[in-house]
């Protein structure tokens, strides 16, 4: 497109002198060269200008997601004894991961290192200025792709917060997030995404991973670090005999329908500019959300005799998650089977696997996030098209096939290396660091508090006060 925008100008530039003879005046020994090379110029400022904006609005999006999309969605599903405190949870995200992003961890996912971690070169966001770096983006300052990177960073460590809902130490979950992000987040994004990393697609990794916007960095290791924080604490007190409801399910769809919103920055935003691919991804974002809240909501009104508001909304996100990795990279009619296959499949992780195997993840963190992530990444192997993001080439320049169906089954193959790594840094990095974390300040409240409830507990106020 672009491209055809400067050859169209240029051939204007070129006949200005007979068609618009007032345009043709130059200053006084101007060449017609020197002409073009400012023309081109203007051309590249304003595209640099165009994808610049689309990315400041992106992360203005992706920050929405966690606070107010997060904390909302969350804090409606908790009881109200416990909704400030779970929403202070993503919240203190935005500020904690903010900061450890600028001292140290956006260093270890984007700088040139090994194949499993990043450098140190820019600790302290040493050298992280305002020209672009052509091996993320040509286009946009590389200040510009940290800023829409540590979005993505906030809200992964979020994502786990629903699964020790209401009975974690907000120390303790201050203090495991932060190692988490660094020691399993970290190391995740710099292998799918970061220079010379091991499942880099479009910098050569050994084991290329398609994942477009975070099937595997941020929801497998999210949802599968979610599951074994459900499992290492235990449940609730009360858990399962005690009916524990959402307190607001109003509070959780305002959520579900701001991290909606706010994820086509999210997918749409991972194109790094605002030209096509950052339209298809557009249109797959809304397409596989679409699908599976539908999904969902037809297997719940199948089972109980009506669809429920709880329902759709948690179809809608689980849609959202299975998209993530195959948002810039499948057709539109191929986002609406991996939605209906993902609201599916994850209503049936929520209703019968959780239930079949007794754990209490609070907020079916694992069931979406993690069980929606793993599929979406597999199925972005199967459906991954040429046509719409030729990622892989031969030495010429011509376009190889994406996916299973272009023909290409390896595919599949290197997706479930992917899934398997973030599965295996998952679980092993999140057990050593609850281990860690319960030893020094200890994991989890007191029967007391946490019956009392977390907003008394651990912040000395309520999130209601009916009496006034």
């Amino acid at each position: 497109m672009y491209s055809r925008i400067v050859k169209l100008l240029l051939v204007l530039a070129l006949c200005s002198g007979s068609l618009f003879p007032a345009f043709s005046q130059t200053p006084a020994g101007a060449s017609t060269a020197d002409q073009l090379a400012k023309l081109q110029t203007q051309v590249t400022a304003a595209q640099s200008s165009a994808d610049n904006a689309w990315m400041l609005v992106s992360s203005a999006l992706v920050l929405m997601m966690t606070g107010p999309g997060l904390a909302l969605f969350y804090g409606g599903l908790v009881r109200k004894k416990n909704v400030l405190g779970t929403m202070m949870q993503s919240f203190a995200m935005m500020a904690i991961i903010t900061i450890l992003w600028a001292l140290i961890t956006y260093s270890l996912a984007f700088d040139s290192g090994t194949s499993f971690i990043g450098g140190l070169h820019h600790i302290f966001l040493r050298g992280v200025g305002l020209t672009p770096d052509s091996d993320y983006s040509a286009t946009i300052p590389i200040q510009t792709f940290m800023i829409y990177q540590l979005m993505f960073a906030i809200i992964t460590p979020a994502l786990i917060t629903g699964a020790f809902a209401e009975r974690m130490k907000f120390s303790a979950m201050a203090l495991f997030l932060i190692l988490w992000s660094i020691l399993v987040y970290s190391p995740m994004a710099h292998m799918v995404w970061g220079k010379g990393g091991l499942l880099n697609a479009s910098l050569g990794g050994r084991f290329p991973t398609l994942d477009f916007a975070g099937g595997t960095v941020v929801h497998v290791t999210s949802g599968v670090s979610a599951l074994v924080c459900a499992l290492y604490l235990g449940k609730r007190v009360g858990y399962p005999k005690e009916a524990m409801p959402p307190h607001s399910v109003v509070l959780s769809f305002i959520g579900a329908c701001l991290l909606w919103v706010g994820w086509f920055g999210f997918n749409a935003g991972s194109a790094l500019s605002s030209g096509p691919l950052a339209t298809s991804a557009f249109v797959n974002t809304h397409f596989g959300a679409a699908g599976a809240a539908l999904s969902w909501m037809l297997a719940e009104w199948i089972r109980n005799g009506k669809p429920s508001a709880l329902g759709g909304i948690s179809g809608a996100v689980a849609g959202l998650v299975a998209i993530t990795p195959a948002a810039g990279f499948v057709k539109p009619m191929s986002a609406i089977v991996i939605g209906l296959l993902s609201g599916i499949f994850c209503y049936f992780m929520v209703i019968k696997v959780k239930n079949w195997f007794g754990y209490d993840d609070s907020l079916d963190a694992f069931g979406v996030h993690g069980a929606g992530g793993t599929l979406g990444a597999v199925l972005t192997g199967v459906f991954a098209s040429s046509a719409i993001n030729p990622i892989f080439k031969d030495a010429q320049g011509n376009a190889l096939p994406s996916g299973a169906v272009d023909g290409n089954w390896h595919q599949v193959l290197n997706q479930l290396v992917g899934i398997a790594l973030a599965w295996i840094i998952s679980i092993v990095g999140t057990l050593i660091l609850l281990k860690l974390v319960d030893l020094t300040v200890g994991l989890r409240v007191s029967r007391e508090d946490e019956v009392e409830g977390l907003d008394l507990t651990q912040h000395g106020e309520e999130g209601y006060d009916f009496a006034s």
